[in-house]
């Protein structure tokens, strides 16, 4: 993965389909030892490309996923309790001579050490980190990974520091619920990705669904185009629930999409009750036409 076109081909040899411009911010984040923020609505890749990363590069993937309150215990380490209070009572029953301060410090050898995403991608680096949904985190989350990924090392007071051999290629995905501190964007190397186009979203459903036919493929992603352009929908359907209809339509023996298995498959595509009528109405507008 020397060049941006060997990028885009070893991420399609995993099933991803990106866009030039996709395989360029990758390949840059990788030369460049960069952190790759990718931000878009949900269902369009994010989280996927990390995954298709992993295995195109023959990485172990690190996963950290955000939410609110998430802290940096959550992100780096804790001490496995249980198998400290284990230890001290086998000393006890062996009569072990050691002092207190011997038996302490035997409590935090890293056998203890429960390693958590960040500190697991440091330590089995090279890697790929994905931390997932940062825009759930809080702002002190935030500083924490800024700091973290400005030098790709971590201090466990009891055991030193950690520092990565190789630093881990980190993706970020955002859906962009709140926005980020410009710091942490600075640090990174920015990415949008949006709903793809007709081509790209066939080429998508061909190569991760293979078992759909190519004319199914092609209309069950002419259908959801024209749904994310007119039906107006909360939350317009992603890449995946294109995926997921494709496959739903396959499964029901759907040779070619009508009204009447567009509208039985509907839940696989649309996820909300507003949308749902307004995703029936706008397919009877296209069976009209």
């Amino acid at each position: 993965m020397e060049t941006v076109d060997e990028v885009a081909a070893a991420l399609r040899r995993t099933g991803y389909v990106c866009d030039d411009s996709l395989a360029v911010v990758v390949h840059l984040a990788r030369r460049m030892q960069r952190p790759l923020l990718l931000e878009g609505e949900p269902g369009t890749g994010k989280t996927s490309l990390a995954e298709a990363l992993a295995e195109a590069l023959d990485q172990p993937l690190v996963r950290l996923q955000c939410y609110e309150g998430i802290d940096a215990t959550q992100a780096l380490y804790d001490w496995d309790f249980p198998r400290q209070v284990l230890h001290l009572r086998a000393l006890e029953a062996a009569g072990a001579a050691a002092d207190a301060e011997e038996a302490e410090k035997g409590l935090y050898d890293e056998r203890f050490l429960l390693a958590r995403p960040v500190l697991r991608a440091l330590q089995q680096a090279p890697a790929v980190l994905l931390v997932d949904e940062v825009d759930r985190a809080d702002d002190e989350f935030e500083a924490f990974l800024l700091e973290v990924l400005s030098t790709y090392q971590v201090s466990v007071p009891e055991l030193g520091t950690v520092r990565a051999a190789t630093p881990p290629l980190v993706v970020l995905t955002s859906n962009r619920t709140r926005d980020l501190h410009d710091a942490l964007k600075r640090r990174c190397l920015y990415h949008w990705i949006d709903h793809p186009d007709l081509a790209r979203e066939v080429a998508i459903v061909r190569s991760r669904a293979p078992e759909v036919p190519e004319a199914l493929a092609r209309q069950a992603a002419e259908v959801v185009q024209a749904l994310r352009h007119e039906a107006d929908l909360v939350k317009p359907p992603g890449v995946a629930e294109t995926l997921d209809w494709a496959r739903a339509l396959h499964h029901l023996g759907v040779a070619q999409v009508d009204l009447d298995s567009a509208a039985r498959t509907l839940g696989a595509l649309v996820k909300h009750r507003e949308d749902t009528d307004r995703a029936r109405r706008a397919l009877a507008r296209m069976v009209a036409r």
